[in-house]
């Protein structure tokens, strides 16, 4: 039961990451916001990287993977995404961002051995894409939502994609909290740098709100370093059923935004979420082994003996 407890909170916490996001990103910009993010986020898991003695990598060949992971699973995907959502609803943008497992199934097709596509993958992949087509059009058909701000959108979930690719191929005998704090630490250095470079003049402090502000600091303590220790933690209980938290997060962002920012709740945006679930489910059969191999070794399911 306390299972199912955490796993609807952690549900809950990165549902509404989309929301906060449009909350926050309008007064502080894209930039300083993720840099607000990534920077407490990443002083947080620190702390915990240096109480428990994970150290960053000095191997080359874990080095270089780990620094792409750090840029282009964090930086970049929410830098795209926060930008997006000057353009898009919370709600559109949540839903986007389901299409990683798609995304993720094409390219580990062309990079794993292990993994290649088969005809579930191929028919969850065409369902799923129909969904992304449907609700491009809605962009098309309208001045709400551009596509421009969805394709933002879009790229930054292909980033996840290829990270969690890279992961799996260069990075598994490395300590998942090694890669997720150093990984968030990397990125925060590279974000803060950029923002730096390019977002001037940063926004006057009295232009910006409170709900701005608190939204920030939620996004980098609960939504970002919480969220990453609590799904740490089921999956060391629960395995690969831990993958499940995927089909719980558009549900939830959609039904935020619409009760709390007062979104349209548009038959496209219905029609193409539902139809990007169902292309995921369609993969399902062949997600637990992926995600098992993405479990290091002593938290991989051991195999019956018959």
């Amino acid at each position: 039961m306390l299972q199912w407890v955490k796993f609807w909170f952690l549900g809950l916490i990165w549902g509404s990451s989309f929301m906060l996001i449009k909350v926050s990103v309008e007064d502080l910009g894209p930039f300083v916001l993720v840099s607000i993010r990534l920077s407490l986020a990443a002083a947080l898991f620190f702390m915990f990287l240096h109480l428990t003695g994970r150290r960053l990598p000095t191997d080359p060949k874990l080095l270089l993977p780990l620094t792409f992971v750090g840029v282009f699973n964090t930086a970049v995907p929410f830098v795209l995404i926060s930008t997006g959502e000057t353009m898009i609803d919370s709600s559109v943008a949540t839903v986007f961002n389901a299409t990683v497992p798609l995304f993720n199934l094409v390219i580990a097709h062309f990079v794993l051995a292990d993994e290649r596509l088969n005809t579930a993958k191929i028919v969850g992949l065409i369902v799923g894409f129909m969904g992304v087509v449907l609700l491009v059009s809605r962009g098309l058909s309208t001045t709400d939502n551009p596509v421009l701000g969805q394709i933002l959108v879009m790229l930054g979930a292909l980033c996840y994609a290829v990270s969690l690719v890279v992961i799996r191929s260069r990075l598994r005998s490395v300590d998942r909290y090694t890669i997720a704090g150093w990984s968030l630490v990397i990125g925060a250095i590279a974000i803060v740098s950029a923002t730096l470079l390019v977002a001037r003049p940063f926004p006057p402090v009295e232009d910006v709100s409170r709900n701005a502000i608190l939204a920030a600091i939620t996004l980098a303590v609960v939504n970002t370093a919480g969220a990453y220790f609590l799904f740490y933690e089921l999956l060391e209980n629960w395995g690969v059923r831990a993958s499940l938290i995927t089909y719980a997060l558009p549900p939830i962002g959609v039904t935020l935004g619409v009760l709390v920012l007062d979104e349209p709740l548009t038959w496209q945006l219905v029609a193409g979420g539902v139809l990007i679930m169902a292309g995921i489910i369609t993969t399902k059969a062949d997600t637990p082994r992926y995600i098992t191999n993405l479990l290091p070794i002593h938290l991989r399911p051991r195999p019956r003996i018959r």
